[in-house]
């Protein structure tokens, strides 16, 4: 029986990480990954679909397989309209996740953010809390969240801000004790490496990952 994968969000920051590593490793025998727009990479494994994520349902019989990976995301810097923000974090997740229990994916991994709480007063905090609990109510086998904090890492822009806030966390993190642990900074590559390896196991149910427990899965 194949393997296959899907990736929604391959050309992130933890997407393409995600992406880089599924296709290295040798456990999924078909990556399919839901872009935009054709990305410049060839590989026996790689399947690529460009689609109008308004239409996602149109792509229902694509979504198959063992493993779907949802690495969707945007700014409030990059998407200043609140409603087409939520559309990317939060409908576009919700829908994804509810065309892979329908055809029965066995797992569904979602990037969330540390902090996530649908009763946070905060636009951003709020979204991912809600987002994480329709995806709950959805009747998927499993369920993996993950919650990082701030995340290094080579991102295609420049943005002075997140470089600023990144050289912070450097002083920062070594202050971060105990319960505090899941505040410091992660790198891309340990987020992606750890869905990976979550991917692999054999679980059912809702498992939550903040920072500090991502670093000991990857």
């Amino acid at each position: 029986m194949s393997n296959k994968a899907v990736i929604a969000g391959a050309s992130g920051l933890i997407g393409s990480k995600l992406l880089y590593i599924l296709l290295q490793e040798s456990y999924y025998d078909e990556v399919l990954i839901l872009v935009r727009n054709e990305l410049p990479i060839n590989h026996k494994q790689l399947v690529q679909l460009v689609i109008d994520f308004d239409k996602l349902g149109d792509h229902t019989a694509a979504i198959t397989g063992h493993a779907v990976f949802c690495c969707l995301g945007s700014t409030k810097k990059k998407t200043p309209d609140l409603e087409v923000y939520r559309k990317i974090d939060h409908d576009y997740p919700l829908k994804l996740a509810q065309l892979a229990a329908q055809n029965g994916v066995e797992q569904y991994h979602l990037i969330s953010a540390i902090g996530a709480n649908s009763h946070s007063s905060n636009f951003y905090m709020k979204m991912k809390g809600e987002v994480e609990e329709d995806i709950e109510h959805v009747g998927l086998n499993c369920l993996h969240i993950y919650q990082p904090s701030v995340l290094t890492g080579d991102r295609k822009k420049s943005r002075p801000m997140e470089r600023f806030i990144i050289g912070l966390m450097k002083v920062i993190d070594p202050l971060l004790a105990g319960s505090l642990k899941k505040y410091r900074s992660i790198s891309a590559g340990t987020v992606a490496r750890a869905m990976f390896n979550e991917s692999i196991k054999k679980q059912e149910g809702v498992f939550v990952h903040a920072s500090d427990k991502i670093k000991l899965l990857a």
